[in-house]
């Protein structure tokens, strides 16, 4: 479970951008909020609005470019370098670390990472600060879910590395310096637990999806086995007319084709994938990945979730992870979004709704709608956006005099 995330320096993010998914106390949609073993609370959403080019897609991109430090040199060490290019190319991204390009004294400071995050046992703090590819900071810091105070499993800077606690007895020589130390423990101590568990978390509970790249618009997930009956209930329940589809395949396991089966008055009939609607074949390749962060417990981080499709589509995914009788197992879903009919009460809570805008300065900055104490509970929160009452104005300041161009 992601906790907080943390950022400064970061593309269009200068000062430090926090999401966090920590639930306040508000009264609206109780049952969907997480409940852990300590009685902290967690969210299962959050969804980011705001203009184009306020840097909605930065905040998730600096999540997964943590996220892809860490665990890329581990899988091309430790599995095999094949892992780690198919998870780079399924993404579409590579950790790009630059800092904020509108200061002259960004330029010279690093990027810096905070992230708290759980597991089933523990909580824990990773701080990774990075300056032109080179690591100039870096901490961990664990607490047991049954306990109260952190204990640092170890600390970094360019002088030395002080390990503590479970990693004391661990020696470290000869590391890069662009290597996170974090990766080289997994690489050489990867049967430690505590290890275990990071890694286990890097790699299986937190995943990035981003329908704004063509090249991943176009990648399809297809579910077969017991998933697909699930996939095809699924489009029942959407009122998509799909009652089956086949996937043809290669000698090498590619798939080569997709053929969707519809039943008209009796009759089936097949269409190949490519003739169905852009928000069909999206919902090809989107299901399947949130049937597998629910059936997983795990982190979806997807940018333009709501492009291609139907509002009341976009509703019935949020639906699924704000339930707590299907999203049993703790799953969340971070997205950014344009479309303001799901930015409402009835839907999500204050705090699963985060805006961003840009400064005079073209600094980006990140802010939840529960941050606003003068919202009424019966508030048109899309309307009232629209009309850039939170800030994130999505109008055009200027608009040009067609007129001149004559």
């Amino acid at each position: 479970m992601l906790c907080q995330f943390s950022v400064s320096n970061f593309g269009c993010i200068r000062d430090t951008a926090t999401l966090d998914l920590q639930a306040t106390a508000l009264t609206e949609h109780k049952e969907s909020v997480f409940v852990d073993v300590d009685e902290e609370t967690f969210l299962p959403l959050a969804v980011i609005y705001g203009p184009n080019g306020a840097g909605k897609s930065t905040v998730l991109q600096a999540i997964y470019a943590l996220v892809l430090t860490v665990i890329l040199p581990v899988q091309a060490t430790t599995l095999n370098y094949e892992k780690s290019e198919e998870r780079i190319k399924q993404t579409g991204y590579m950790p790009r670390i630059s800092p904020f390009r509108f200061s002259d004294k960004a330029k010279s400071l690093p990027t810096e990472f905070e992230m708290f995050f759980r597991t089933t046992n523990n909580e824990f703090q990773y701080n990774l600060h990075i300056q032109k590819e080179r690591v100039v900071y870096e901490r961990l810091a664990r607490k047991s879910l049954e306990g109260q105070r952190y204990s640092q499993l170890f600390e970094r800077d360019t002088q030395s590395n002080q390990l503590h606690s479970y990693f004391k007895d661990y020696s470290v020589q000869d590391m890069p310096n662009h290597l996170p130390l974090l990766s080289y423990l997994m690489i050489t101590h990867g049967k430690n637990a505590i290890l275990r568990d990071i890694r286990d978390w890097f790699e299986n509970k937190i995943e990035m999806w981003d329908f704004g790249n063509p090249i991943k618009e176009g990648h399809i997930h297809v579910a077969e086995n017991k998933l697909k009956e699930l996939i095809i209930e699924m489009f029942q329940e959407m009122d998509i007319d799909i009652t089956d589809y086949r996937v043809i395949r290669d000698d090498s396991g590619r798939i080569k084709n997709i053929y969707t089966k519809h039943t008209v008055q009796g009759k089936e009939y097949e269409l190949e994938l490519a003739e169905e609607s852009k928000g069909t074949i999206k919902l090809f390749s989107i299901l399947p990945l949130i049937v597998r962060a629910l059936a997983k417990g795990s982190t979806l981080v997807i940018d333009e979730l709501d492009a291609k499709l139907h509002p009341l589509l976009l509703e019935y995914i949020i639906e699924l992870f704000s339930n707590p009788y299907i999203n049993k197992r703790k799953s969340q879903l971070l997205f950014t979004s344009q479309d303001i009919s799901t930015m409402s009460l009835d839907i999500l809570r204050r705090d699963e709704i985060w805006f961003v805008a840009k400064s005079e300065e073209q600094a980006t900055k990140l802010y939840s709608l529960v941050e606003f104490n003068s919202v009424r509970k019966d508030a048109v929160i899309g309307k009232q956006y629209l009309e850039g009452r939170y800030g994130a104005d999505p109008y055009l300041k200027k608009m040009i005099d067609w007129s001149k161009e004559e």
